[in-house]
Formats: C-alpha cells, sequence, structure tokens
C-alpha cells in the first residue's frame, strides 16, 4: 500500500494525528472545529498565549494544548496558521512561515502533509512550504504531500460558524489535492477545489483586497458627502434598495486587524516582480490608512466651535478593538486616533470591556468605567465611538455626553451627535 493511501485510509477512520502551528485568531478555533474529528496538537511557543486558551477552550480530550513541540511526534497533517506580517518598508514579513516549518522540520518524514493556511502572496506555498520539503529529499506528490487553504476566520462573527463556511484549497500534485480533499470534506460541511495552490492563494487576496477597495470607495464617498453637507447614512441607504448590482459598505474610521490592512500590500509587492501595477489597490489602501487622520482633524474643527482646543481637551474614546465585540486591537484605528490625540496634547481616556489596558506613546492607559458612579459623561469635552460594541447604550451615551462624535453610524440623530 503507498503512503498516500496510507494517509487517505487514516483519515476516513479518523485516527490521523494533527498539529495546528500556531494558535491565534486563526489556528485555535480551527483546532477546536478539527479536534470534533480528530486528535489534535495545537502548539504555539506563547506560553501565555496557551495557558489562556487552556482558561478559555471546555475540557477537550481530543485537543492538546503545548509549548513543548515533543508533542509533535507521530504527527500525520500539519497546519501551519500564522501571521504575515509587513515589514516597516510595507514588503512581506514571511519570517513566522519560516521559523514555524523549522520547528516542525525534525519531525518531518515520509507520508506526511502540511497546510498552509498563512494569507500570502501567490507563489508562497511553493516557495517555502514545497522546496523547503523537496530540498530535504522528499517528493512532494509522492512520498509528501503539500497544500494551501485559505483561512476565513471572521473574529466575533456569531452568524456564522467555522464548519459552515466553504472550505478553499488546493494541492501541489493531484494526489495532494485528493488526500486535502477528503480531510477538509470530512470537517467542514462545504469545501472548493482551487486547481493550483496559486489559484487558491489569490482566491484569498482577492476576498480582503474587495473589502478593501469598497471600505475605501464608501470612505472616500464620506469625505465628499460632508464638504456637500449630504448625510452618507442617508446616500447608502438609498442605494441599498436596488435590487441588483449593489452590495453595502459603511464608511468608518480606518481598517484594522490583520487582513484588510495588510493583505493588498502582499499583492502589490508581488505584483512588481511581474512589471504590474496595482494602482488602484493602493489607493484604496492609502485612503482608509488616512482615515484616523481625517478624524482627528474632524474632531479639530467640531472642538474649535466651542471655543475649545485640542491641547487644552479632555476626550474619551469608546471601544480600541479593530472591530466590535472581540479584544483584537491590532491596527486599530482607535490606537492610530489616540496617538494623535496625544501627540497634540489632549488628555485622553478609552473605555472598552474588551481590552482592560493599552501601551501608547510610552503611556499605560487602563480602561475606564462607564457607570454613573465612577464615570460622569460630562467631565469630557468630547466622547468618541470608535468601535460599536454591542454593550453600548445608545440613550446612556447621548444623555451623558456634551457632545458624541460616531465614527460607525452606531448612534440616532440628535443635536449633540456629529457623524464622520
Amino acid at each position: 500500500m503507498n503512503l498516500a493511501t496510507l494517509l487517505k485510509n487514516k483519515i476516513n477512520k479518523k485516527t490521523a494525528k494533527i498539529a495546528i502551528i500556531g494558535m491565534g485568531y486563526v489556528g485555535h478555533p480551527l483546532a477546536i472545529t478539527i479536534s470534533k474529528k480528530f486528535k489534535v496538537v495545537g502548539f504555539d511557543i506563547s506560553l501565555k498565549r496557551i495557558n489562556f486558551l487552556k482558561k478559555k477552550i471546555k475540557s477537550n480530550k481530543n485537543l492538546l494544548l503545548t509549548t513543548d513541540n515533543n508533542n509533535l511526534k507521530n504527527i500525520d497533517i500539519f497546519i501551519l496558521c500564522l501571521p504575515t506580517p509587513l515589514k516597516p518598508n510595507k514588503d512581506p514579513d514571511l519570517s513566522y512561515i519560516k521559523n514555524g516549518f523549522k520547528t516542525i522540520k525534525n519531525f518531518i518524514k515520509k507520508g506526511q502533509a502540511i497546510s498552509l493556511e498563512s494569507t500570502s502572496y501567490p507563489g508562497t506555498t511553493r516557495e517555502i512550504i514545497s522546496n523547503n520539503i523537496e530540498k530535504m529529499k522528499f517528493q512532494v506528490g509522492k512520498n509528501f504531500f503539500v497544500c494551501f487553504s485559505s483561512e476565513r476566520e471572521d473574529p466575533g462573527n456569531k452568524k456564522f460558524k467555522l464548519f459552515d463556511i466553504t472550505k478553499v484549497f488546493s494541492g501541489h500534485t493531484e494526489q495532494c489535492s485528493k488526500i486535502f480533499e477528503k480531510f477538509y470534506g470530512s470537517v467542514f460541511k462545504k469545501i472548493h477545489y482551487a486547481k493550483t495552490l496559486e489559484i487558491a492563494e489569490m482566491s484569498k487576496l482577492l476576498e480582503n483586497i474587495y473589502r478593501s477597495v469598497n471600505i475605501g470607495l464608501v470612505n472616500e464617498m464620506k469625505k465628499i458627502c460632508t464638504k456637500m453637507n449630504i448625510d452618507i447614512f442617508e446616500v447608502i441607504n438609498a442605494a441599498a434598495t436596488k435590487n441588483f448590482g449593489f452590495n453595502v459598505f459603511w464608511p468608518g474610521p480606518g481598517m484594522g486587524g490583520h487582513c484588510i490592512p495588510i493583505d493588498p500590500f502582499y499583492l502589490t509587492w508581488k505584483a512588481k516582480e511581474f512589471g504590474a501595477k496595482s494602482r488602484f489597490i493602493e489607493l484604496a489602501g492609502e485612503i482608509n490608512s488616512e482615515m484616523p487622520l481625517w478624524i482627528f482633524n474632524r474632531v479639530q474643527e467640531i472642538l474649535n466651535t466651542k471655543n475649545i482646543n485640542i491641547s487644552q481637551s479632555k476626550v474619551l474614546i469608546l471601544g480600541v478593538s479593530y472591530k466590535k465585540n472581540i479584544d483584537d486591537v491590532r491596527g486599530s484605528p482607535a490606537i492610530k486616533l489616540i496617538d494623535l490625540m496625544l501627540r497634540n496634547n489632549a488628555k485622553v481616556f478609552f473605555n472598552d470591556n474588551y481590552v482592560k489596558e493599552l501601551h501608547i506613546h510610552h503611556k499605560n492607559f487602563s480602561s475606564t468605567s462607564l457607570n454613573y458612579k465612577k464615570c460622569n459623561l460630562k467631565k469630557f469635552d468630547l466622547v468618541i465611538l470608535v468601535t460599536d460594541h454591542d454593550y453600548y447604550d445608545q440613550n446612556f451615551l447621548i444623555d451623558n455626553s456634551k457632545i458624541i462624535f460616531d465614527a460607525r453610524f452606531y448612534l440616532k440623530n440628535n443635536k449633540k451627535v456629529f457623524r464622520c
């Protein structure tokens, strides 16, 4: 019996052992989902992260959370769920994937498989995974199997469970694809086979760039509407009545998180290698990255109408995570806005029940309570709603604020409420 058939049989019998490298916002939900069918080792180099997950995740006999790489022995399928940030010059930083591969290198043997689920430019799986496997004298597609499968994790989204989201995948060879078709097909409700690794990798970038471009468009429309004294919120509601050819995107304070602000740059960087331009994509990125500064300027204008200088103002930021109902502050526009405020000598406070502490501009900040006894909103010259957590009560915020700037179109119309 050949090695591919042996691995397929293990998958069929649910005896295959799975290791997920990287237990961040992609890895740990994936580990929980896969552990419903297979034995899973969830590995991360951060002991703090592993200890946090051990407290958070309910007892699961099929899931071992660990920082000990000795638990990576006798694994059948490795899945890499590692960050792909940008370097300061906005070039791709693939060091996490490379280091992840080094972590498992000593445990690699014939008959195993690796799937890369980290978002990156087309060609990454071949360059970093397949090529390194072949340098180790394995034959990809014959005695070792390689796949790319895009992650589609949306933190805080309660509408879709990971199991219900179609899983896109592609193997290095036809045999690789057959193995992962069987594996992912046994875990997810629906799977979609992409004909090449590069198609699968590019599809993930397209998903996120689609959102980036449309958010950039609506943010630019917001700026124009503000100049023309037109309510962009009402404009979008009117346009949304069309039954075809229009999808709703809402303006906001800018983009955060790991994917949408970063992924477009992975494509523009790779496109240059082929002499291809990505002006539209780059422009959307510029517009979105400028939004915190645009909001800061709007806030200054509002304070000026009240004869308050920004350097003498006391400001409360509501919500600092990059999206509502989560604790992730990576790339959050709220952080950029707070930094701008501090650089202009404003006294800044924040509230976020999901984020207890921040370190910005060489200062430590703790979340301020919103209850009546501990926090009188009227003591702030301005309240800025940046992240629209569900726990924020509209009436309470409006009734107890002098002025409130709503960057998310969360609050109802009121003379105290200013919008983007």
